[in-house]
């Protein structure tokens, strides 16, 4: 493990930080998982959380994060008509865009995520109808 000095706010932590390498990748997340010992002694202020997705609707098909990473932008909101191949949204990941398109002409019938929001591989980014 490697230590670091990080200021933050003008308040200085020691981090320890563990090299994670595909084969070793699985324990550390069953370890965190399972930790329940407090390793930070001041509470960082979050924003609030994301809205819940809504529950899905009849015959509405829902457009998935493929990667994680966050959200850039999102160019359609609820009851927009779009077509094959426009862009919903734009997500970053490992520093790269990525334009998540409609896969078929459709109505917005949800928007799940906001600018900025951080998503995993198979959120529910979009509904479409």
């Amino acid at each position: 493990m490697k230590k670091y000095m990080i200021k933050l706010n003008g308040k200085v932590y020691e981090v320890e930080m563990e090299e994670v390498t595909a084969e070793n990748s699985a324990s550390l997340l069953e370890k965190q998982a399972s930790a329940t010992k407090e390793t930070a002694a001041t509470t960082i202020e979050q924003e609030a959380p994301a809205a819940a997705p809504s529950a899905p609707v009849a015959g509405a098909e829902t457009i998935e994060a493929p990667m994680p990473g966050s959200i850039v932008s999102v160019a359609v909101k609820v009851g927009d008509q779009v077509k094959k191949g426009q862009v919903l949204l734009v997500l970053e990941a490992m520093k790269m865009e990525n334009e998540i398109v409609a896969a078929r002409d459709a109505k917005i019938v949800s928007v799940n995520v906001a600018k900025g929001d951080m998503v995993n591989p198979g959120d529910a980014l979009v509904q479409i109808a």
